[in-house]
């Protein structure tokens, strides 16, 4: 299964076996099948750009890796990679960046491997200096428009890790805000959003319990 979000809506790649683990489709739910044909999927693409009506959509095939293949074709991808930092009192480092709240991370650069792009970005964008890596928590992909070179799909591979509270410095050139220590479940009461994605990897890695 894959989970896209367009517009903070997600769209669920799915395999025909599964689909039915997402109950039935309605008036905000759509679940339908993928005919195969790649064309296909730009209209559940332009429907999640341009409204958000639904609470998911759901497209399925038997062939799981053809389904992604030919939707990941329909792109630029962007391979980023990043952290789920936590301290052993249990906080998690955060950034406040452009109305959002959000989990260090970045781009990946040439030659260098997922791990080692996580533990630069969340030196570069928060200035930890000291931070343990832990095991793998997977991807999470959404998708966004650039201005002049269009629709990008950002597949971000996230990472534990672990290190001790300490100072930070937000990289304010990337327009960081703040970068801050906190509770998990105290982020989701502050002001200002929070990304579906983000709240996705949290729950993934246990700090939403």
């Amino acid at each position: 299964m894959y989970k896209i979000y367009i517009n903070e809506t997600p769209l669920i790649l799915s395999t025909t076996e599964e689909k039915d683990r997402f109950g039935e489709a309605g008036e905000w739910r759509l679940l339908a099948p993928y005919p195969g044909k790649p064309k296909f999927l730009y209209h559940y693409i332009d429907l999640l750009e341009k409204n958000d009506r639904y609470e998911w959509v759901v497209l399925y095939h038997r062939d799981i890796a053809r389904l992604w293949a030919d939707f990941k074709g329909q792109f630029r991808c962007i391979e980023a990679a990043g952290g789920v930092v936590e301290t052993p009192d249990g906080k998690v480092l955060f950034i406040f960046r452009r109305g959002h709240w959000d989990l260090p991370k970045g781009k990946i650069d040439p030659g260098e491997t997922v791990a080692q792009a996580a533990l630069r970005e969340v030196a570069e964008e928060t200035g930890l200096a000291r931070m343990q890596l832990g095991d793998p928590l997977g991807q999470t992909y959404h998708m966004y428009r650039e201005e002049k070179k269009g629709r990008v799909l950002k597949i971000t591979h996230w990472f534990r890790m672990s290190a001790p509270e300490s100072a930070l410095v937000p990289q304010q050139e990337e327009d960081i805000e703040q970068a801050v220590w906190l509770p998990p479940l105290e982020l989701l009461d502050r002001p200002g959003k929070v990304y579906k994605n983000i709240v996705d990897i949290l729950d993934k890695a246990g700090k939403l319990r």
